[in-house]
């Protein structure tokens, strides 16, 4: 397999977590059975997933002067990553989320941004650009300012770079975003809220990647959960199913999911052959806890590719 360079940017957060037997509805205060502390952010994470699989992960973001920051750095250069352009904030501490994972595995997250509110269009020196134009595909998400996803989309779009985005968290994308962007892919929730519809089910699903193509994004990846993701590309849809496990924690799994899907499609997998590779590597990562401790490694994940088929 040869080794694609991926560029990831985004989000880095500590995340500190608890287990509870279920997530406390508001006013309510429950025990946790377990505490623990995670390296994530969505950004973070990506990066993570996209090394494991074999991808090559030039990774741009920021961190507080503190020891959230330190400890994040040393273990993305443990992971491999290119961390050169990891960038410190000495006013903003580093970001944190806050994750409550109940009996069934499904998580609630709240985030405090720090520094990663800070990561702006100015950072982006040439040095930054440069690099960015060895790669053939850019992947971002939502954890930093809209302005510097519109800033980076917008150049990457015109360097012949594959943008794809994860919209999550969720939040209003301008318009002009869209037309940098190749791939899209929200979960459920956050199509629903991108198009204003409910998805419940497989055909509100179908409506709402109609919808989003229809704004401009030649390929749509809706994922599903346990049903696996629903693929619209140029029109054409399809859906391809989730491996079955058991879910201890879903935390990060959709972060697994777009890491392993861009690696995938860096290595010439079309799009369908992609997207089942990556909901593999997702539902592997919710077998176990964590957010980067769940990331599966590639060989995991093409062991469990190869005997489903």
């Amino acid at each position: 397999m040869r080794v694609p360079k991926i560029a990831v940017v985004g989000s880095t957060n500590m995340d500190m977590v608890v287990n509870a037997e279920r997530i406390p509805v508001p006013g309510e205060t429950i025990l946790a059975s377990n505490f623990f502390m995670n390296p994530g952010g969505k950004g973070a994470n990506q990066a993570v997933a996209v090394a494991r699989m074999g991808g090559d992960a030039l990774f741009v973001s920021k961190v507080g002067n503190d020891v959230f920051g330190r400890q994040s750095s040393q273990l993305f250069n443990e992971e491999g990553i290119d961390t050169r352009f990891m960038l410190s904030d000495e006013v903003l501490p580093s970001g944190v989320a806050l994750i409550t994972v109940d009996q069934k595995g499904e998580n609630s997250i709240v985030v405090s941004q720090g520094a990663n509110n800070s990561l702006l269009p100015a950072d982006f020196t040439s040095e930054v650009l440069n690099e960015l134009e060895q790669c053939n595909m850019l992947l971002m998400q939502f954890e930093i300012p809209m302005e510097t996803i519109l800033f980076i989309a917008k150049y990457a779009a015109s360097r012949n770079i594959k943008v794809v985005v994860n919209p999550a968290p969720v939040q209003d994308i301008p318009a002009e975003l869209l037309q940098y962007v190749h791939i899209i892919t929200p979960n459920e929730t956050e199509a629903g809220l991108l198009t204003g519809t409910k998805v419940r089910s497989l055909a509100s699903a179908q409506q709402a990647a109609k919808m989003i193509m229809e704004k401009g994004v030649p390929i749509v990846i809706i994922t599903l959960g346990a049903q696996g993701a629903l693929v619209c590309e140029n029109g054409r849809m399809s859906v391809v199913p989730a491996a079955p496990v058991t879910a201890i924690d879903t935390t990060a799994a959709g972060d697994v999911f777009n890491g392993a899907l861009v690696v995938a499609l860096s290595n010439g997998m079309p799009i369908p052959e992609a997207t089942k590779f990556a909901c593999r590597a997702a539902a592997l990562s919710v077998t176990k806890e964590g957010a980067q401790s769940s990331i599966p490694y590639y060989n995991e994940v093409i062991a469990g590719f190869i005997k489903q088929g």
